[in-house]
């Protein structure tokens, strides 16, 4: 067992955290606001995020980064993508210098194109031995509600990932290792943008069949972005790929699926996230992912036109109208 640090105190990053502690782990949970952390403590419950479920009586929240990371051997990063290099900034000289960094995020830096571990080795200095990312069909509160679920802990070392699998195996989460840490991510935040697409083609009225097509397509775009940047085919069809598609584009839980069912049903951007308590990732990692994409003149259509629906450039009928329109190809190119 392990003193382990979960940094970012919202709904997976909770769920993460009863993950740990089952595990039989020492946990320890930041947040950013110090009213947040008192509750956590003195209800053993994250209301804001995980209302309703109650908390290991070992997870202790901490508003203090540098209390929370002291002697931390596992620090696992959980705050939003888009602010993981403010963050770190902030406090990453606080983790010490032999701790393992395991990532929770999804998605990619804007600016940048870097993956979250690439943004976590350029910040603290850490190689890739020190590196991991966790993905896979885990919607936060099905977790938190000790939902049999599984999960790939990727990295590098296959000793670190052999070592973070057995701190992260409960009664209801198996973790799977891999080395493949560049599929893992990219699966993982691709899954979000297709979520989107989805949601968009549930909120206009449309059926399996479309959304089958959808998540099937989008696979494959994130297949040929995957082969382009190094990762390994296999794992697109594994958990971190076709299990975390599956989970984010037909649950309801999801936060990517349901902010596009919103945009479908007539909803601007702006109206959505004013009303959305939690960061939809897929909403800014479009972006990302489509110029990510096209520096390596790999065609991304769905990505393509989700950007374009995000940035008010196309609206959700004419997103839907102009991926079926597309001049017709062999399905395997």
């Amino acid at each position: 067992m392990a003193i382990t640090t979960v940094m970012g105190a919202g709904s997976w990053g909770t769920a993460f955290a009863i993950v740990l502690a089952d595990a039989g782990n020492d946990v320890r949970l930041w947040g950013r606001r110090a009213e947040l952390c008192d509750t956590i403590n003195e209800t053993h419950e994250n209301a804001d995020y995980l209302p309703g479920i109650e908390l290991p009586d070992t997870i202790r929240a901490f508003s203090d980064p540098a209390e929370a990371l002291q002697d931390a051997e596992v620090v696992v990063l959980a705050v939003p993508s888009q602010q993981l290099r403010t963050n770190l900034e902030s406090w990453g000289s606080a983790i010490g210098p032999d701790a393992i960094l395991v990532s929770l995020m999804k998605g990619i830096e804007l600016g940048t194109h870097y993956r979250m571990s690439q943004v976590i080795a350029e910040l603290t200095g850490a190689g890739p031995d020190r590196i991991a990312v966790v993905s896979g069909p885990n919607l936060a509160r099905e977790i938190a509600l000790r939902e049999p679920a599984a999960s790939v802990v990727a990295c590098e070392d296959v000793a670190v990932a052999e070592r973070l699998q057995k701190l992260f195996h409960t009664g209801s989460f198996r973790p799977y290792t891999n080395t493949d840490v560049i599929g893992c991510e990219l699966g993982g935040t691709t899954k979000n943008i297709i979520g989107l697409a989805v949601g968009v083609c549930i909120g206009l009225g449309f059926g399996d069949n479309t959304k089958a097509s959808v998540i099937t397509r989008g696979l494959a775009e994130t297949a040929r972005l995957g082969a382009a940047i190094g990762a390994d085919p296999q794992t697109f069809s594994g958990l971190a790929g076709m299990g975390d598609l599956v989970a984010t584009c037909s649950s309801p839980l999801s936060r990517n699926r349901t902010f596009g069912e919103k945009l479908g049903q007539g909803m601007s951007v702006d109206e959505v996230a004013a009303q959305t308590r939690q960061i939809a990732e897929g909403v800014k990692s479009c972006t990302s992912v489509s110029e990510l994409a096209a520096m390596h003149d790999v065609e991304m259509p769905i990505v393509e036109h989700v950007a374009a629906l995000i940035d008010g450039r196309m609206d959700p009928k004419e997103l839907v109208k102009a991926l079926i329109s597309r001049e017709a190809k062999p399905e395997i190119h």
